[in-house]
């Protein structure tokens, strides 16, 4: 099945009644903010209420208030996305990664690895710590050492936290088989 055919959702995106006001109203406003009818994401999760309460400031706060750069943090996810050939995840933060200065160049040496050429050797360390994680679910003390160079004590923690939320979204996404907010 190519990446242009539909699979059927396990678990449709809901409306009102499924998500109930306050998650229905959430999701509205998360879809504005993506610029998309609906955010899928949000009408699928939010159909389990109080979960998906909880969850957000939890995703939000890995997503924009941590200590990792914003641009870090997107190559994070990029690469987790990419690894775990979740195209809601890339799609989703290819457009959230170009509005915080990762462009399109830098996204294509995310995804070719950490050998890419003109990556910077903080890329390439996060890089390969982003793969140990997501494929070991641990990291070489080689490869601990050397992120250790590049992130504090807190940074640290929440790159292990980070990278793990994006995988277990990516999870979580192809498991339900949540439908694509751009489609095309």
């Amino acid at each position: 099945m190519s990446a242009s055919e539909t699979v059927p959702a396990r678990i449709r995106p809901g409306g009102f009644r499924e998500l109930g006001p306050l998650n229905w109203i959430i999701a509205k406003l998360g879809a504005r903010a993506i610029r998309a009818p609906r955010f899928a994401l949000f009408n699928v999760i939010g159909q389990h209420q109080l979960l998906f309460l909880a969850w957000l400031p939890y995703s939000g706060m890995l997503l924009g208030l941590g200590k990792l750069p914003r641009q870090e943090a997107e190559l994070v996810i990029l690469r987790v996305g990419h690894l775990r050939d979740c195209e809601y995840e890339l799609q989703q933060h290819r457009r959230l990664a170009r509005s915080r200065g990762v462009d399109l160049e830098t996204q294509a040496r995310i995804f070719e690895g950490p050998d890419a050429e003109g990556l910077t050797d903080r890329q390439r360390v996060l890089i390969t710590a982003t793969d140990e994680f997501v494929i070991t679910r641990s990291m070489s003390a080689e490869t601990w050492t050397a992120l250790s160079t590049y992130l504090t004590k807190k940074q640290l923690i929440e790159f292990c936290m980070l990278a793990s939320q994006y995988d277990g979204l990516a999870a979580t996404m192809a498991t339900l088989k949540i439908p694509l907010d751009f489609p095309n």
